[in-house]
């Protein structure tokens, strides 16, 4: 069967896909109370202005509908709650016009995400490589940047790394008592671990790098401090050209979500059952609780397109999601 005839025959009414939406983002650990409160009057607007789909200039006209009194901010929120309806209906149907974000203003919770491509990454380690002066400083950015692509470690964890927390014989780092005073293990790839012991190298035949602990250490011996990493890595993202277009300048921090994002979207595209795939990979980043693991299907479009176009084949075929 062509893959046009089956994505049209996906393709539902509005109230469907509504239920659709909302039983999807409430089965991936959402409180979806104030979108299933907004939406139906949403669908209903859409259906009296003759619409089977979304459209920017239908969604900004039911945003600015009067509100009640005193609510200042239900403009923000139904475009917040429209919004995410519609990045779900696009990956269905094409026709689904997305309303950019700032549209309607309302302060974000979290900061959409600069998912770095292979390219950047090699441009920026192609770019920490050539620091100096002397060699030690370009080697340990080098192995930081690429220790966080790698295994998506917080900053503070890399940079709170000590000699002892690696086990080399096992591949495994010790990261510990980290953000919510968790510790947890984390395995390591074989080229990983070989970047690591070459960076062990080097640091260990600096002069001032005797009394320290620390595994990422500055020329003056001490353990690298988050605002000087911070500061350096710009100067890196700006010199190798990355996110010079983006709507938001690419953050350290991002290296994480590039991790989440291509560890998921490797399990969609490989078929695996990620629903039951994803507390590992809560486990490995380190996250309290699931529902912080499963914010990244939504923060990508693509990631929540792929989840949608899951449950809308096992639904075709009558199993359950």
């Amino acid at each position: 069967m062509a893959g046009g005839v089956l994505m049209s025959t996906l393709i539902k009414p509005l109230e469907e896909s509504l239920h659709d939406y909302l039983a999807l983002r409430r089965g991936l650990g959402h409180q979806m109370d104030d979108a299933s409160r907004r939406l139906p009057s949403f669908v209903a607007f859409l259906q009296e202005e003759g619409l089977d789909t979304i459209t920017v200039t239908a969604t900004l006209a039911w945003c600015q509908q009067p509100a009640p009194v005193g609510g200042v901010t239900v403009a923000p929120r139904r475009m917040t709650a429209a919004r995410g309806f519609a990045r779900y209906l696009s990956g269905i149907d094409p026709a689904t016009e997305v309303p950019p974000v700032g549209l309607v203003p309302l302060r974000q919770r979290r900061p959409e995400p600069f998912i770095y491509s292979q390219a950047d990454i090699a441009a920026m380690l192609a770019v920490a490589r050539r620091l100096g002066p002397g060699p030690l400083r370009g080697k340990t950015y080098y192995t930081l940047i690429g220790l966080l692509a790698a295994t998506g470690l917080r900053v503070g964890e890399a940079i709170n790394l000590d000699l002892g927390d690696i086990d080399d014989r096992e591949a495994v780092l010790t990261i510990r008592e980290s953000k919510f005073g968790k510790s947890r293990l984390v395995p390591l790839h074989s080229s990983t671990m070989s970047e690591l012991v070459d960076y062990r190298s080097v640091r260990d035949t600096h002069p001032k790098s005797a009394p320290q602990p620390a595994l990422f250490i500055s020329r003056t011996g001490k353990r690298l401090v988050y605002q000087v990493v911070c500061q350096t890595f710009r100067t890196i993202v700006t010199d190798a050209g990355v996110g010079i277009d983006a709507a938001r300048p690419p953050r350290l921090h991002d290296l994480r979500h590039r991790f989440a994002v291509i560890t998921l979207l490797g399990w969609y595209r490989s078929n695996q059952d990620v629903q039951a795939k994803l507390p590992t990979l809560s486990t490995y980043l380190g996250h309290r609780e699931p529902s912080s693991t499963y914010w990244y299907l939504s923060a990508i479009p693509e990631l929540l397109a792929l989840a949608a176009e899951r449950q809308q084949y096992s639904a075709w075929l009558g199993h359950r999601p």
